[in-house]
């Protein structure tokens, strides 16, 4: 990543940029948070999480007042608009456990209450229309997914702050026909996925604007950590599935529920290699440098430091 156009912060550095900004989850909060096999500490929370909240707090405040600026120099009412987090990374590296810690804790500050979580889960082409493009060994890449909606979801939310999106099940494996997740006025939107600062080509038509999904971000959080180690969190995780969810006979993955753990790892290293390692380098560590912070993970899932993106 170019040095010139980010500044780097220790942890220890990033810490002192809290402030006074106060703790605002409880240790039983804070490990309802936490993601499969994802260990979140207290003092990360406050040292790494905080900080984070705290220049989110900031962007948010500004955006506010430029949008006021606007609207009072072109002569219309003032309407507020949702303030648009995108979080990206690799699978297994803790994303989701990011989006909703700073779900929860963004939505204590009494500026921005209302926070809603939206993950590109849901703008995955259904199993059939998958398999039909031949694209099920490419779930995940951005092909995969539904660029059309996903713009039109962001349009929504940007032009209305209302905006409807389709819902995934990871139990099914799939988008869950007939059911929808609303999003209404939020005063923050955290949009997390693999490829949110990759996905381009929207809408295609003819002489029409062509957008990606980070047009419509205000601020970009990439998760970052050595290739290795997501590798050996992914390997981690599958294993503990197999022992939980995967027993369950609605999931699809219940093929795998009992076979014998060696097994077990071999499927889960060949999806890795065949879907999620190459998805990684090919997509998703290339658009790293379009984030506007990056966090780094270390062997132990803390984060060790920190990349700033110089305005």
């Amino acid at each position: 990543m170019d040095s010139e156009s980010h500044s780097v912060f220790s942890r220890a550095e990033w810490s002192r940029l809290r402030s006074s900004v106060p703790m605002m989850l409880s240790e039983a909060e804070v490990e309802a948070l936490r993601g499969a096999n994802e260990p979140t500490l207290m003092d990360e929370v406050e040292e790494v999480f905080l900080p984070l909240t705290r220049l989110i707090n900031l962007h948010v405040a500004a955006s506010r007042g430029l949008a006021r600026v606007t609207d009072d120099f072109v002569g219309r009412p003032t309407a507020p608009r949702p303030y648009i987090v995108a979080i990206a990374g690799s699978v297994a590296v803790g994303k989701s456990t990011v989006a909703r810690l700073l779900r929860a804790l963004l939505s204590r500050w009494p500026d921005h209450p209302k926070v809603d979580l939206v993950t590109t889960d849901g703008f995955l082409f259904p199993t059939k229309e998958l398999e039909a493009r031949g694209l099920m060994a490419r779930k995940g890449f951005p092909e995969s997914y539904d660029v059309k909606r996903m713009i039109g979801f962001l349009s929504d939310i940007r032009a209305s702050g209302r905006a409807t999106s389709p819902v995934y099940s990871h139990q099914a494996y799939d988008i869950v026909a007939g059911e929808e997740h609303v999003v209404d006025q939020p005063d923050i939107l955290i949009f997390e996925g693999l490829n949110v600062l990759q996905i381009g080509s929207g809408i295609e038509k003819s002489g029409a604007p062509v957008f990606t999904a980070s047009d419509f971000f205000d601020i970009s959080i990439y998760i970052d950590a050595d290739e290795d180690n997501i590798e050996r969190w992914y390997l981690e995780r599958f294993q503990l599935l197999q022992r939980t969810a995967f027993q369950n006979p609605s999931s699809y993955f219940h093929h795998m529920a009992d076979v014998p753990p060696a097994e077990s790892r071999a499927f889960a290293m060949d999806l890795w290699k065949r879907i999620n390692r190459l998805n990684l380098r090919e997509n998703i560590v290339p658009s790293r440098s379009r984030a506007d912070v990056v966090l780094h993970k270390q062997a132990d899932h803390g984060v060790d430091w920190l990349r700033l993106r110089r305005l």
